[in-house]
């Protein structure tokens, strides 16, 4: 038997099993980076606002889906809750988990956008009347969004290849669909080389929609280079 069958590889490769999973695999990246990043965006704010009981209890949160892993919190969230009388459907449960443990690296990454404006412009807010929810939503959250691209670009990425995990609760995404066509006839090169084109695939052309809107911000900016957010949370990493 040879070690590689062009014929299968092509056959899978251009099979709809295939597409349906790859459109699967990216409608779950994006449903759960919309929902880390509604998480991690309020988590920031709630930080941001100085108050004791809503740091702890972002500091809770970050502790608890930092410090655990994401199968374990996929799994959890399909076998357990139901224990509890909420049931819900695989896809669910999928984008509950990814979104719930991308919130806590979203909540990181906009907070140090957030540290990155400069004081003198809340003061500069504050002599103009403006109370501190307004400065928020009108000058720190939109300057602190356009330092953040490049970073939540990262985490897209990160979330395409993450999403393969969801195939332990028997998501149909590309790996699911690949070990599936693999165990028929144990052509496991073809079956996996051809998820791992559509995932190139995906990964490159969010890479391109990266580089076009951070381009974009570029030129609304005067040239200046948005930087790439590395910070975290105080207390978080330590």
């Amino acid at each position: 038997m040879a070690l590689f069958e062009p014929a299968i590889f092509i056959h899978y490769l251009l099979s709809f099993d295939y597409f349906a999973a790859a459109i699967n695999t990216l409608w779950i990246s994006l449903a759960s980076l919309l929902l880390g990043l509604t998480v991690g965006l309020l988590l920031a704010v709630c930080y941001d606002a100085k108050v004791a009981p809503l740091r702890a209890i972002v500091l809770s949160y970050l502790w608890l889906f930092r410090g655990t892993p994401v199968l374990l919190q996929i799994v959890f969230a399909f076998n357990v809750l139901p224990s509890f009388g909420v049931v819900l459907p695989g896809y669910v449960c999928a984008v509950l988990a990814l979104g719930l443990n991308e919130g806590a690296y979203m909540a990181e990454i906009i907070r140090a956008g957030i540290r990155g404006i400069g004081v003198g412009q809340r003061e500069a807010a504050r002599s103009l009347g403006l109370d501190e929810w307004r400065i928020m939503r009108l000058v720190v959250l939109p300057q602190a969004i356009r330092i953040v691209v490049p970073a939540i670009g990262n985490q897209f990425i990160s979330m395409l290849k993450l999403s393969a995990l969801v195939s332990v609760i028997g998501v149909r995404e590309l790996l699911l669909i690949a070990d599936q066509a693999a165990s028929s006839n144990f052509r496991y090169f073809e079956a996996l080389t051809a998820a791992g084109i559509y995932y190139l695939v995906l990964t490159t052309l969010f890479m391109a929609v990266q580089s076009r809107i951070e381009r974009a911000l570029r030129h609304d900016r005067g040239g200046a280079r948005p930087g790439a957010v590395t910070g975290s949370l105080p207390g978080a990493m330590s």
